[in-house]
């Protein structure tokens, strides 16, 4: 594969290194991977860091089917749960912190709540009267 012009949001090598263990293989049995999955990785990236479509990514990068599948299938089966648990205790670690936090901080706005519970806490529709040719007077 030839190489490219890096984005900014590629892995760097040190990133790489960080991560590749976490990273599941190709599995036995099925043919072989036509992409790298650093590539992949570095497809995810650009367009979770970019904020474009799947199919907008540059062409030099694995195709968005590729790319989108794998960063669905780690979704599926909590890859990207595993990666950032480990690197976020690694961060904390380096810091001199505990792996593991001990508290966690909620605020009112970051959970909306209200007194009324259930379907009582939702408000009735309303039919707009205007524009719809409809007469709404009772005789």
């Amino acid at each position: 594969m030839e190489l490219r012009k890096p984005y900014s949001t590629d892995l760097s090598d040190h990133e790489w290194n960080l991560i590749r263990h976490l990273v599941p293989a190709t599995k036995p049995g099925g043919r072989p991977a036509k992409y790298p999955k650093r590539e992949i990785l570095n497809g995810i990236f650009y367009i979770v860091r970019g904020g474009c479509a799947w199919r907008l990514r540059p062409h030099d990068l694995p195709p968005w089917q590729i790319v989108y599948h794998y960063f669905w299938r780690w979704g599926q089966d909590g890859t990207w749960q595993l990666m950032h648990d480990l690197l976020r205790g690694d961060v904390r670690m380096a810091a001199g912190r505990h792996r593991q936090p001990s508290a966690g901080i909620i605020d009112s706005q970051s959970v909306k709540t209200t007194e009324k519970g259930g379907s009582a806490a939702s408000m009735p529709t309303s039919r707009s009267r205007g524009g719809s040719g409809i007469s709404w007077s009772t005789r």
